[in-house]
């Protein structure tokens, strides 16, 4: 009854020396399998007798909840929380602690990237070289574009910081329109809609809507100018992948940059494998620094809680 189990594969992978502080303090670390994402019926086997568990972004169903008869606290080791059944978790009275602000910078600074590798067209003229040929397709300056940063929690927040540093103008939104503290002259909050219509390069960094339904489909791509940049390292289920192929295909979006897919890995290369899409595998906040930070975090919220508890 002791038991913490870790799901999170770049600790499955490697683990960590913070997940030394949960053996000293008396319990027993349980590993899901390395470096892959458990399904519903590894977490069931793994989660008896676990009075913790320090989870990543594994979908995790109601079925997985019932089955924890003795667990007391869920630590993402990221912030978000929309793979977990909330509901349930409140009935039965099990926290949910996040280690906000832990990968902000590992995120936002992929964002930028992606950005720039789709507007220097980095991608394809890398992969022209390899295969023998000289591929030269005129690129756009970073400076000067008007990004639309939705969401401004500690992420979209970083993002439109060095954003605003490297020249762009900043359109923000966030229904709660937290102080930025940034220049006017580089950054103002605006509507959804007028990100739509104005922005050339738009980077998500919320939730899904509470109705489950895409944030970016095809009414909002109609609004988009021809060649907006989309950059996603938030959540797969943000934009509707048909509907994105066929702006990419017809032109009218220049380039999706995700770090998120459906599936992981995705099973269909429909999106993934399409040569306007810039592909990375789930590794927004997996830098050195931010598994320490949110390792660390996650650790210490666990602990926080069970101590309380005992």
């Amino acid at each position: 009854m002791n038991r913490i189990l870790v799901t999170p594969r770049s600790l499955t992978s490697g683990g960590h020396p913070a997940l030394d502080l949960l053996t000293r303090a008396g319990y027993e670390v349980v590993l899901s399998e390395a470096g892959k994402l458990p399904d519903e019926a590894a977490l069931i086997q793994h989660m008896q007798g676990c009075v913790g568990w320090l989870a990543g972004v594994e979908p995790v169903t109601e079925k997985v909840i019932s089955a924890a008869d003795t667990l007391q606290v869920i630590s993402r080791n990221g912030v978000g929380i929309d793979n977990l059944p909330i509901n349930l978790l409140r009935t039965r009275d099990i926290r949910v602690c996040t280690a906000d602000g832990a990968n902000a910078s590992g995120v936002a600074e992929l964002a930028i990237a992606m950005m720039f590798a789709a507007l220097r067209h980095i991608h394809a003229t890398s992969s022209g070289i390899k295969q023998g040929q000289w591929p030269r397709v005129q690129g756009n300056e970073f400076r000067g574009q008007t990004l639309g940063v939705i969401g401004c929690g500690a992420i979209g927040r970083e993002v439109a910081r060095l954003a605003c540093a490297l020249g762009c103008r900043v359109m923000g939104f966030d229904p709660l329109r937290p102080e930025l503290h940034l220049p006017e002259e580089r950054f103002h909050y605006a509507t959804l809609d007028e990100i739509w219509q104005h922005a050339t390069m738009i980077t998500l960094h919320c939730p899904p809507p509470k109705e489950g339904s895409a944030l970016i489909a095809a009414p909002q791509l109609a609004q988009m100018q021809p060649g907006t940049l989309v950059v996603n390292t938030a959540r797969a289920g943000l934009v509707d992948e048909a509907d994105m192929i066929a702006a990419l295909d017809s032109g009218k979006i220049k380039a999706y940059a995700t770090d998120v897919f459906t599936e992981e890995p995705p099973q269909s290369l429909a999106l993934a494998g399409h040569p306007q899409v810039i592909a990375t595998s789930h590794i927004g906040g997996f830098t050195r620094e931010s598994v320490d930070r949110a390792t660390e975090m996650a650790v210490a919220n666990i602990l926080q809680v069970l101590r309380g508890n005992t």
